[in-house]
């Protein structure tokens, strides 16, 4: 279904808008919960990507311990699960996924695993899904890989690492991407109560088959409280949201939105009942920006079109992750963007896009079944009148985004153009 969203004013609510659990801490607590199965989680996302997670970690074998599993677009899931299931000793596993997703490589999580001992083996092209994975118990310990690959092959190792009988000493070779999920990983593991260490570009996790009755409640999602920070400063002065449940000491590398927003005139006020208030207090900014994103990719969607929506310039960095996601975010974020009038340019690692002085009204965006793309670009419609193609996608992360946004007074009707 594709959607208008009119040119629409933000209406103030004095009601808490609720944010669900973060996809990336509740993504991997299911594993560890798997693994662990005396964890119990409190506030997990309910977003596509996390249902995949527990169905597939909650699969009935057959009678002959093979299944076949279905991930769909969940690229976690695919990363996190190769990992888990190479552990399961004596069941066999076909892991596989939407078009798109046999064309996202694994290859360097494969054969880390399969260094380890496990017995991993392609089903169609070499390097990429789908993966037929025999279950074994794994006794090696060292394995290497570049540091600049995918944070999410680095955490799908370090999160079965405690099971391991010798546990993990990963050594990652180069300049680290995306280190935020990686400490996230470890920081969640500390809290389990497992010993990790992350000295240079060597981690090492020791074994532990088991951990005390623990409880856990999850942060609420900064990649999804991202949206509202883009609302927020495309709006008036005086334009404010209050969002829960967010913590001053978040686990999150999207929490660098706190940051990056002051420089668009957002403020960020953390309360005492984990919520957080944020404000446009000013309109007086500077005309250009450069960010580095490595360690938050995920916004840099967000960011992007929030810079041309308020008519400034930016250099974004960090970003070669990018091109693998659901589709390949540079250039989608490149073809769409000029859609509307903007004048931007794209590398392997980079976005620069130059001051606008005007945005196309009614233009159609595409969303490439990506959910961010959607999200992202929705808060123009503070600018403009504006289409949204296949705005199901949502469902990803954040299904409940456009019944949100008509809450606080965005127009939104159905679009058959």
């Amino acid at each position: 279904m594709n959607l208008k969203i009119q040119n629409s004013k933000f209406k103030i609510q004095n009601s808490i808008l609720k944010i669900t659990g973060s996809k990336s801490e509740t993504n991997r607590l299911f594993v560890l919960q798997a693994l662990y199965p005396n964890l119990v989680l409190e506030n997990p996302s309910n977003s596509d990507d996390s249902e995949v997670m527990i169905k597939a970690l909650h699969s009935p074998f057959t009678i002959h311990n093979s299944q076949l599993i279905d991930v769909h677009h969940a690229g976690t899931a695919m990363r996190f699960l190769t990992a888990y299931f190479a552990i399961q000793e004596g069941n066999e596993v076909q892991l596989t996924g939407s078009s798109r997703m046999k064309e996202r490589p694994i290859q360097i999580l494969v054969e880390a695993l399969n260094q380890l001992g496990a017995e991993i083996t392609y089903e169609e092209k070499g390097g990429f899904p789908p993966l037929k994975i025999k279950g074994k118990k794994l006794t090696k310990s060292k394995v290497s890989l570049p540091a600049n690959v995918s944070s999410q092959y680095i955490s799908a190792l370090l999160l079965i690492a405690p099971k391991l009988e010798n546990g993990l000493e990963l050594t990652l070779e180069g300049e680290i991407t995306s280190v935020s999920y990686i400490k996230m990983t470890l920081a969640l593991l500390n809290e389990m109560g497992i010993t990790t260490s992350f000295i240079e570009n060597k981690i090492t996790i020791k074994p532990q088959f088991a951990i005390q009755n623990s409880q856990f409640t999850i942060e609420s999602d900064w990649s999804s409280a991202s949206y509202w920070y883009s609302i927020i400063a495309l709006s008036e002065i005086g334009t404010q949201i209050t969002l829960s449940s967010f913590k001053e000491t978040s686990l999150q590398g999207d929490a660098v939105l706190v940051e990056i927003y002051k420089n668009f005139g957002v403020e960020t006020i953390f309360n005492d009942n984990n919520s957080i208030t944020i404000s446009k207090i000013d309109n007086k900014f500077q005309k250009s920006f450069n960010f580095n994103l490595q360690s938050s990719p995920d916004i840099a969607q967000t960011i992007a079109v929030t810079c041309f929506g308020l008519g400034i310039s930016c250099h974004l960095t960090g970003l070669h992750t990018l091109k693998i996601k659901e589709t390949d975010r540079l250039e989608a974020l490149k073809v769409e963007l000029t859609k509307l009038g903007a004048t931007i340019s794209i590398t392997n690692n980079s976005l620069t896009l130059e001051k606008s002085e005007n945005i196309k009204p009614n233009e159609k965006i595409t969303t490439y079944q990506d959910h961010r793309m959607a999200m992202a670009f929705a808060p123009l419609a503070l600018k403009v009148s504006i289409i949204i193609e296949n705005v199901e996608v949502v469902s990803k992360s954040y299904p409940s985004f456009w019944e949100d946004l008509k809450q606080f007074g965005f127009l939104l009707e159905k679009n058959e153009i």
